[in-house]
C-alpha cells in the first residue's frame, strides 16, 4: 500500500514538472498589437492629455492600423494623416509590442538625429518607464550596465534602434525585421550623399522572411509628397462610419461639414447629424483597391479624431481663408489642408500670362494712382548698371507698379549709387498734389555686398530706409526667414525665401479681377514696363524635378536669354511690404486727410500743391 502511494506521488511530481517545463517553453498567448496596448501600454502625463491605461475604444480608427502589422498577408503599413489622431501613439505602441510580445530587431527613423534623439526622449522613454511589461526588460540608460543609450535600446531577443534620415552613418549596419519611419514628407532627398533615406532604411529589412515596414506622416506638396505616393500604391482605405439615421457608411469629408451648426450632412439621406452622433457611430475601414493587401495604406483627418472638435476646425479654416483674402498667403491654408484634413497641397498658378498683363495695363492719371497707401522700393545690383522699381500697395494687398527704371554706370563708383539716392529719396504724387515717400527700400546684397553694405550704412545715417536682402533658395522656406545686423557694417539684413516669394508672386500675377491681391501696371514708356519687363517678370516657372527618386519643386528659366531682374525686384519688394505688415486701414484714413487738406488749400496761379504732411504720416 506504502509503494503504490510512493508510485502515485513519483507519477504527480513527474506531471507537475512536465506541467512547469511546457509553462517554461510555451510560446507567450496569442496578441495583436492593439490587444497588447489594451492589456498592458500605460500613457504617461508628459505626453497624454489623459494619462493612465491605453483603451483602443477611445479612438476606434487606430484598432484595423495597429492590427494590419500582425497580417502575415501584409508587409508594408502606410499611415497618411492629420495631425490630432494619435499616429505617434501608434508607432509607440507597436514598438512596445514588439519589445513585449514579439521581440526583433527594429529601426526607427526620424527626419533629423536631433528629432530623433527629442522622440526617444520625451515620447519613448517615457512609455518605457510607465509601462511595466516593458520597464521588466529595457534598462535605464543611466545604468551603468545597461549597455542602453538614447538612441540604441537592447532587450532580450532584440533592440530599438534611432535614426535621422539626414544621417547615412545612423542608417548603415545593422539588419532589422521592423523599420518605423516618422513624417516621410519631412526627410531630405538624400541621406547625405547616399541616395534615399527610405530606399537604405528598407534595405535594412531584406534579411527577414517576416519584415515589417510602417511609414507614417503628414503629407506636404501632391507633387513631393512621399506619403501621398506610397498610399495611392497601396489599399487606399478610408475611415468610414455609419450614418446615426440611415445606417449607411461614409468617409468623415470636409465638403459635408456645415459651418453654421458643426454638423455633417449624410450623403444619402441628406440629413445635418452633430459631431457627437457620428462619433459615436460604429466605424470600419473601406478600401478602394482591396487587392493589394500587401501594402495596407491608411487616411485619416481630424475630423475623426476625439481630441479635436469640429467648432475649433471650422475657426482654423476661417482664419486661413482669411490669410488668403487678405494678403494673398496661402500658407495657413496649406497648414490647414496638410495637418487637418490630412491631404497634400496642391499647388497652383505656377506662373502667369505675358499677353495678359500687357493687355490689362491702364492710365494711371496721376503718378500715383487712387487706392495707393504706401510706396516700397527694390533695387538689384549688376555689373553696368542698378535697377531699382517703386510699388505701390493698397488694401488687401492690392498692387501698382509705379516706375521702372535701369541706372547705368559702375557700381563700384559713387555716382551710380548718388543717382539711386535721389531716385528714392523724391515725393511722388497723386492728382490732389498730396504725396508719398518710399517707407521701405530693400537691396539685394547678392553682388558686390561691400559696396551695397557701405551703401545702406550711409542711407542709415541719413535716416534713409534701406534694408538689405539676401535671397535662399529651396522648399518651405518663408519669404521672410530672418533678420541681423551680422555682417561687417553691422547694416540691417533679412534673409529671403525666395521660392516662396515667388509662389506669391505668381499667385498675385493670376488674380483676375481688380481688388485684394490683384496687381495693376501702367502705360506709358516713361514708367519702365513695357514688354521687356512683362517678360522678365514672368521669365520663370515652377517645374517638378525627381531627385532620388523623390519629386522637388523648383523655379525654373522659361526660355534662354530672358533677364529675370523684374521677378526678382517685384519678389523684393513683396518682401519688403511683408515685413511692415502695414494697417491699411489706419494708412487710408492718413492718405484721404492727406488728400482732403490739399483740396482745401488755396494755391496761387501756376504753383503746384505739394506738402509733406501725408509722406511723413505714412511712413513706417
Amino acid at each position: 500500500m506504502m509503494s503504490d502511494q510512493k508510485e502515485t506521488h513519483a507519477i504527480y511530481k513527474t506531471l507537475r514538472l512536465f506541467r512547469d517545463i511546457a509553462g517554461t517553453v510555451a510560446p507567450p498567448p496569442v496578441l495583436t498589437v492593439s490587444q497588447w496596448a489594451d492589456l498592458y501600454r500605460r500613457l504617461s502625463a508628459e505626453s497624454a492629455a489623459e494619462p493612465g491605461q491605453w483603451d483602443t475604444d477611445r479612438a476606434p480608427y487606430q484598432r484595423e492600423i495597429m492590427d494590419a502589422v500582425n497580417d502575415p498577408a501584409c508587409e508594408d503599413v502606410v499611415i497618411m494623416s492629420s495631425a490630432q489622431v494619435g499616429k505617434t501613439e501608434l508607432i509607440l505602441n507597436i514598438i512596445g509590442y514588439y519589445i513585449s510580445h514579439d521581440p526583433a530587431p527594429m529601426l526607427v527613423v526620424q527626419p533629423t538625429i536631433e528629432m530623433g534623439q527629442t522622440f526617444s526622449k520625451d515620447r519613448l522613454a517615457p512609455m518605457i518607464r510607465d509601462t511595466p511589461a516593458l520597464s521588466d526588460k529595457v534598462r535605464d540608460v543611466k545604468s551603468r550596465t545597461s549597455g542602453n543609450t538614447i538612441l540604441h535600446k537592447a532587450f532580450p531577443g532584440g533592440h530599438v534602434t534611432i535614426a535621422g534620415a539626414n544621417s547615412a552613418a545612423s542608417l548603415a549596419s545593422r539588419p532589422v525585421r521592423i523599420v518605423l519611419m516618422d513624417e516621410v514628407d519631412r526627410y531630405p532627398p538624400s541621406a547625405g550623399s547616399e541616395g534615399s533615406p527610405i530606399k537604405r532604411a528598407e534595405k535594412r529589412t531584406t534579411a527577414f522572411w517576416n519584415r515589417k515596414k510602417i511609414k507614417v506622416s503628414t503629407p506636404v506638396l501632391e507633387a513631393t509628397s512621399q506619403i501621398y505616393k506610397e498610399w495611392l500604391s497601396g489599399t487606399m482605405e478610408e475611415w468610414n462610419v455609419a450614418c446615426p439615421i440611415c445606417g449607411k457608411y461614409q468617409p468623415y469629408e470636409w465638403g459635408q461639414i456645415r459651418f453654421s451648426d458643426a454638423t455633417m450632412k449624410c450623403q444619402y439621406c441628406e440629413e445635418h447629424i452633430g459631431e457627437v452622433r457620428w462619433k459615436q457611430s460604429p466605424g470600419k475601414y473601406v478600401a478602394e483597391h482591396p487587392e493589394r493587401r500587401k501594402k495596407r495604406s491608411f487616411h485619416l483627418n481630424e475630423l475623426a479624431s476625439p481630441w479635436k472638435h469640429w467648432e475649433d476646425i471650422i475657426e482654423e479654416w476661417k482664419e486661413a481663408n482669411r490669410e488668403k483674402k487678405e494678403y494673398g498667403d496661402t500658407y495657413k491654408l496649406q497648414t490647414f489642408i496638410n495637418t487637418a484634413l490630412g491631404e497634400p497641397w496642391k499647388e497652383m498658378g505656377k506662373s502667369a500670362d505675358s499677353d495678359d498683363i500687357l493687355a490689362r495695363r491702364e492710365e494711371y492719371g496721376a503718378e500715383l494712382p487712387d487706392g495707393v497707401l504706401v510706396l516700397t522700393a527694390a533695387a538689384d545690383v549688376q555689373d553696368d548698371r542698378l535697377e531699382a522699381e517703386v510699388v505701390g500697395w493698397g488694401q488687401g494687398y492690392e498692387s501698382w507698379g509705379i516706375v521702372y527704371t535701369k541706372l547705368y554706370g559702375d557700381p563700384r563708383e559713387h555716382e551710380v549709387w548718388d543717382r539711386l539716392e535721389a531716385f528714392l529719396g523724391r515725393e511722388m504724387y497723386f492728382r490732389s498734389g498730396a504725396g508719398l515717400l518710399i517707407a521701405r527700400t530693400c537691396l539685394d546684397t547678392g553682388y558686390l555686398a561691400t559696396q551695397c553694405y557701405k551703401w545702406i550704412g550711409e542711407m542709415e545715417k541719413k535716416g534713409g530706409r534701406v534694408c538689405g536682402v539676401k535671397g535662399m533658395g529651396g522648399e518651405g522656406i518663408p519669404l521672410i526667414h530672418g533678420f541681423s545686423r551680422k555682417n561687417i557694417y553691422s547694416v540691417p539684413l533679412f534673409t529671403l525665401g525666395v521660392d516662396s516669394g515667388k509662389d506669391l508672386v505668381m499667385a498675385r500675377l493670376n488674380v483676375k479681377e481688380p481688388g485684394p491681391n490683384y496687381c495693376h501696371f501702367p502705360i506709358g514708356r516713361e514708367r519702365g514696363y513695357d514688354e521687356a519687363y512683362v517678360k522678365g517678370l514672368n521669365s520663370e516657372q515652377k517645374v517638378v524635378k525627381m531627385k532620388d527618386g523623390r519629386a522637388t519643386y523648383k523655379w525654373e528659366p522659361k526660355t534662354a536669354g530672358i533677364r529675370n531682374e523684374p521677378l526678382d525686384l517685384r519678389n523684393y519688394n513683396t518682401a519688403a511690404i511683408e515685413s511692415l505688415r502695414p494697417d491699411f486701414d489706419v494708412l487710408e484714413a492718413k492718405v484721404q486727410a492727406g488728400i482732403n487738406y490739399m483740396k482745401k488749400r488755396p494755391v496761387k496761379a501756376g504753383a503746384r500743391k505739394r506738402s509733406g504732411v501725408v509722406s511723413r504720416g505714412v511712413q513706417i
